[in-house]
């Protein structure tokens, strides 16, 4: 099994990653003494796992309630997060408490952002059922919810305990979904590590098929990447901008879809529009566009998307939560492993690569 750790000045924290990592549930809860635990997941995850979570915690003695709210972005809203409070109430969960999200990226943000509020702030711990939940959300301690324009506007920076990637919680994974989370992991080795996107080269066919010898040290890679960012800049004043390399786009898409796109498709497509923005300004090579794809292609991504008007990704752009004084500050890939924050694109660049892109796309192509 793989540890990580987040380095966080006052509160660092394990994350544990591979095939039974969930039998370190018991000792964790007992090394945080915890009175009560409020488990949140959604329906979905509940008919998979909700049973064998309890029977864990119960057996370790462990008050315990589950709460399960509907599946997708949706529940990510000022009414779910009323009704998740709702639920910690009745469950009686005091500041000695621990609410454990058993889910998704979903899940994990809004389990995590009710945490943050609630008593003004209880203990966490995230148990990712997902691929991209493992390699991204539940690592780095942002959690929110969506307004009606914009993804995760309304949150909080609340880091958790502890994180279990327990990769035997793949197996009930959708393969839709399994391989839409390759956007995330392709979006670490073109922004920040060329020797990741070797092995992504090297291992994408036994990596498609969750061979766990290939896939656990990827996961251990992408959470070792993002916790070196999170650890000094953890409120995303500076460098974690970084790691929301094809959000700008990719978030734009999912707001104008009215969140149907999957997320990590959304940020393949956005990946693909921002090296397209990089090469007509000259900030990168046609090489890195080439090899980009690639890596995309070989988890066949983007992928199905909903379909879009041009128009409506373009107007939320402007949204993006990287923007400064009204300017979208973009994240733009200069060499494979290595990508830099903060540059200004004209409006009538972004217009052409989003076009060109969702154009492609609809086709079931991907320009190079």
């Amino acid at each position: 099994m793989a540890r990580v750790t987040v380095s966080l000045p006052g509160s660092p924290y394990p994350v544990m990653i591979g095939a039974g990592a969930l039998t370190e549930l018991p000792a964790l809860l007992e090394h945080l003494e915890a009175t009560a635990v409020a488990v949140m997941t959604d329906r979905t995850v509940e008919s998979l796992w909700a049973a064998t979570i309890r029977e864990r915690l119960e057996a370790a003695g462990l008050a315990t309630a589950l709460w399960a709210m509907e599946p997708g972005e949706g529940a990510k809203s000022l009414g779910g997060l009323e009704r998740a409070l709702a639920f910690l109430e009745q469950a009686g969960i005091d500041r000695g408490g621990v609410v454990l999200a058993l889910g998704g990226g979903t899940v994990g943000d809004l389990a995590g952002f009710a945490a943050a509020v609630w008593l003004r702030g209880v203990r966490w711990l995230g148990v990712p059922t997902t691929l991209l939940a493992m390699v991204d959300s539940s690592v780095g301690g942002k959690t929110g919810i969506n307004t009606a324009l914009t993804k995760n506007a309304v949150g909080a920076f609340w880091q958790p305990s502890a994180v279990l990637a327990d990769l035997d919680l793949l197996r009930t994974l959708p393969e839709p979904d399994y391989l839409a989370a390759f956007g995330e992991v392709v979006k670490y080795a073109v922004a920040m590590d060329a020797g990741l996107a070797e092995i992504l080269e090297r291992d994408a066919s036994a990596l498609a098929r969750r061979a766990l010898a290939a896939l656990e040290p990827v996961i251990a890679r992408c959470v070792e990447l993002k916790a070196g960012v999170v650890a000094v800049d953890e409120r995303e004043g500076g460098r974690r901008a970084l790691l929301n390399y094809g959000h700008t786009v990719g978030h734009a898409l999912e707001a104008a879809s009215g969140w149907r796109a999957a997320h990590g498709r959304a940020v393949a497509l956005g990946m693909q529009a921002e090296a397209r923005i990089a090469l007509g300004l000259g900030l990168c090579r046609p090489g890195l566009t080439r090899r980009q794809t690639a890596l995309l292609t070989a988890f066949g991504l983007p992928g199905p998307l909903p379909d879009v008007d041009v128009g409506a990704v373009l107007a939320a752009v402007p949204r993006d939560k990287k923007r400064r004084g009204g300017i979208v500050r973009w994240v733009m890939p200069r060499e494979l492993g290595q990508a830099e924050v903060g540059w200004e694109v004209p409006e009538e660049v972004v217009a052409e690569a989003v076009g060109e892109v969702l154009s492609a796309s609809s086709l079931g192509t991907l320009p190079g």
